[in-house]
């Protein structure tokens, strides 16, 4: 089943979000406005969620879309990340306003599945429930040729209500138990759709709402390249969705495995993409090229120009804002912000201030930059670093 969540309440604050005129504002709209690339035809992104979707295990799951802003209550509170959590923090989220944010996981989905009216009914007939997500988050980052602060992800869930002692036939309830080698047996099939018969391993990591959970890596060309997160479903986030309480004197509740991966990081594997800005090129000679398994041939090698800046800053300066800055300077151009210097001397700047220095590399996949004209988008970085964030430049 196809399902589509109607959010009246995100509507509402994507309206009152169109009548702002801030820098934040309109820094979110744009985000909203990028395309979803793992619905676009002819993107690699929706190549990987067509195949990882086609895997035996998943055929027949729902397909769920969920919104793309979401209260924070939801997103954060419901899934055992708790107030104080760095993944709350204004300089790792977007926050919409106070109480909404870009979703910044799809796990989300979780919440917007289970409060669906038909899945509601398949509950109270124990059913048991399989689902897949994908689409757009969103996460203030750094700036590099690996990461961007819009990306996609896919994630899957399967849950089967607890084994009873006594099968209820009234509810159809079940008496086999989903377990981690069902969970690890489904992450093998995804690994194989995308990269063919590649070698993994599975080990033990740490996820706020799997308990236990597991990290997977894949081994291309000797390297372990992490891949996915998974694990098996905290009993206290189906808690938290209000699942256990919907099941009163009905066996135990429900059970299961999940998982989710970034669809960008598999790509750029299979594709051996130097840069995941090409993702998002309209280039035909890009485009081209972007097919799962093709190793990618830069089509020319643009050289690349670096400029240094510092500034002296108020040290509440949060510098993935301005990483986000810099991108908007400077569309498509930026390929690298990096940390050169960092420190505080308050007899020669003053209290409560700091000093940062960044190495910026400009470097365009379509053509050759000058050095003109990077010289005056850097003097204007200069200035707009100075009148936004009450900065001394060095």
């Amino acid at each position: 089943m196809n399902i589509e969540i109607a959010s009246p309440e995100e509507e509402k604050v994507k309206k009152l979000l169109e009548s702002r005129k801030d820098v934040a504002a309109e820094r979110i709209k744009r985000y909203l406005a990028m395309p979803d690339l793992s619905r676009t035809p002819g993107s690699p992104l929706k190549e990987v969620v067509d195949r990882a979707s086609a895997v035996p295990t998943l055929l027949g799951f729902d397909v769920i879309k969920i919104p793309e802003i979401v209260p924070t209550h939801v997103l954060f509170d419901l899934f055992n990340i708790p107030p104080g959590h760095p993944a709350r923090s204004a300089s790792d989220t977007y926050y919409v306003d106070e109480g909404n944010v870009l979703r910044t996981h799809d796990t989300v989905f979780w919440y917007y599945y289970l409060n669906h009216p038909e899945i509601k009914k398949r509950i109270e007939k124990k059913e048991t429930l399989g689902a897949i997500c994908y689409g757009k988050v969103y996460r203030k980052d750094e700036i590099d040729r690996t990461h961007m602060n819009v990306f996609h992800q896919f994630g899957g869930w399967l849950i089967a209500p607890d084994p009873e002692r006594k099968p209820s036939a009234s509810y159809g309830a079940s008496d086999k138990t989903i377990t981690p080698d069902d969970l690890k047996k489904v992450l093998a099939e995804v690994a194989r759709s995308i990269f063919g018969d590649v070698q993994f391993r599975i080990y033990e990591h740490n996820f706020p709402y799997t308990d236990p959970s597991f990290e997977m890596e894949v081994i291309i060309e000797g390297k372990a390249i992490e891949m996915v997160g998974s694990g098996m479903v905290r009993k206290s986030v189906l808690k938290n969705l209000g699942l256990e309480a919907r099941l009163p004197n009905v066996g135990q509740g429900y059970h299961g495995w999940a998982f989710g991966f970034g669809i960008e990081r598999l790509a750029m594997i299979s594709l051996d993409l130097p840069d995941i800005r090409l993702l998002w090129s309209e280039d035909p000679r890009v485009k081209s090229q972007l097919k799962l398994g093709q190793k990618f041939q830069d089509v020319s090698k643009y050289p690349p120009i670096v400029r240094d800046i510092s500034f002296v800053v108020p040290a509440s300066f949060v510098p993935n804002d301005y990483f986000d800055f810099v991108r908007e300077m400077a569309p498509g151009l930026v390929e690298q912000v990096e940390l050169l210097d960092k420190y505080e001397n308050e007899e020669k700047f003053g209290k409560g201030k700091l000093s940062y220095a960044y190495r910026i590399t400009y470097r365009s996949l379509e053509r050759t930059l000058t050095s003109e004209e990077i010289d005056q988008l850097h003097k204007k970085l200069e200035f707009e670093t100075a009148q936004n964030f009450s900065a001394a430049v060095r």
